[in-house]
């Protein structure tokens, strides 16, 4: 949707530092930016101009290239988020990575934060302060202002509960993250864990030995490393011990020292289980624990671990949650849509851990 033009006015006496200020009218102001290697430009455009498209369905500007430049028109406050994502992802393409679609919706969402503490800051500087992660495969950078806070979470507490609905990247910025670590030598190991619970369906009905049995619930954590390592490390990794999966089942009795540790669907959790993961936290370790509380499949009458964990634990320092939103969500726009919608249904009836599970947050980046 691109602004409608209206009669231009005097222009004003402003310029930024890489676009100026050209004639605009009462409601919309008009800015040229200008990158130096028309290369990277194109790049920026991205194929048929669609990254540009995405800035002005967004942001509600009109965004015209031409060469090197990019004609922006709009509403003053949009203008400026549309400059600072913009010129963040010609950085990122300066720096040599690659720009898909979803990290103009990031830019995007980034520089349209409702944050008025670091908005200007990140003007100033034209660039993004989002968080990374890198791997030797890839890097992922935060999308949302609340990824960003849960990756500088990651950094700075020991325990850290990443909480919401799917597809919001709670999983696979846990798994990038401990695949980070490792690679750098700050842990020596990866222990990823899911309860096996699901939707009523128990290990006991699926056919085949344990590893047969378990690895359906597990594959979610599989997807995640196989896109942050390349496969066969991931293998050697997983023959030699150095990355373990496991059901939680399994976790009783151990001390988890100089590892990073996830517990995924953690709203399937038990309140014992849950205080039985916990306490396996050793040296020199970090631990991610991911779930969605509106998606719980525990029988009738049992508290969800993490929903009791979560009461219990805020106030302890070294322990951080982030919570997700719909506003978060970085898979397909209708993904968000559907969230809200049930978020905003009339009250619900029923049990209300009977809801449907769907958790795939490893692919949502």
């Amino acid at each position: 949707m691109s602004a409608k033009k209206k009669q231009d006015k005097k222009p004003r006496d402003k310029s930024s530092a890489k676009g100026r200020k050209a004639a605009s009218s009462p409601d919309l102001e008009h800015i040229v930016l200008k990158f130096s290697d028309n290369h990277l430009a194109s790049q920026l455009y991205g194929q048929f101009d669609q990254h540009l498209a995405m800035v002005e369905q967004q942001l509600g500007v009109e965004a015209v290239s031409r060469g090197n430049e990019v004609n922006l028109r709009g509403d003053s406050t949009a203008i400026r988020q549309a400059r600072i994502a913009l010129e963040h992802l010609y950085h990122r393409l300066e720096a040599g990575d690659e720009i898909v679609s979803g990290d103009v919706d990031g830019a995007i969402r980034m520089a349209s934060a409702d944050n008025q503490l670091t908005l200007p800051a990140m003007e100033k500087s034209g660039l993004l302060s989002m968080a990374k992660i890198g791997t030797r495969k890839k890097v992922i950078q935060a999308r949302t202002p609340t990824q960003d806070a849960y990756i500088r979470a990651m950094d700075r507490c020991e325990l850290v509960f990443g909480v919401g609905p799917a597809g919001t990247g709670k999983t696979y910025l846990a798994v990038a993250y401990a695949a980070a670590l490792l690679e750098r030598g700050a842990i020596d190991r990866i222990i990823l864990s899911r309860p096996a619970v699901e939707a009523g369906e128990r290990l006991g009905f699926l056919p085949g030995d344990m590893k047969e049995k378990v690895d359906p619930y597990l594959r979610p954590l599989y997807d995640a490393l196989y896109d942050m390592m390349p496969g066969d490390q991931v293998e050697r990794a997983l023959t030699s011990g150095v990355i373990e999966i496991a059901p939680l089942a399994f976790m009783r009795g151990r001390t988890l020292a100089n590892a990073a540790v996830i517990l995924d669907e953690s709203q399937n959790t038990t309140s014992m289980q849950m205080k039985m993961f916990l306490t396996r936290l050793g040296e020199n370790s970090r631990m991610i624990v991911t779930g969605d509380p509106s998606q719980i499949d525990l029988p009738r009458g049992v508290r969800s671990g993490l929903i009791e964990a979560l009461d219990i634990l805020g106030a302890i320092q070294g322990v951080a949650t982030i919570r997700f939103k719909a506003s978060d969500v970085v898979r397909h726009r209708l993904v968000a849509e559907i969230v809200n919608a049930y978020d905003n249904a009339s009250p619900r009836t029923g049990h209300p851990d009977e809801r449907p599970h769907e958790n795939d947050d490893a692919a949502a980046n």
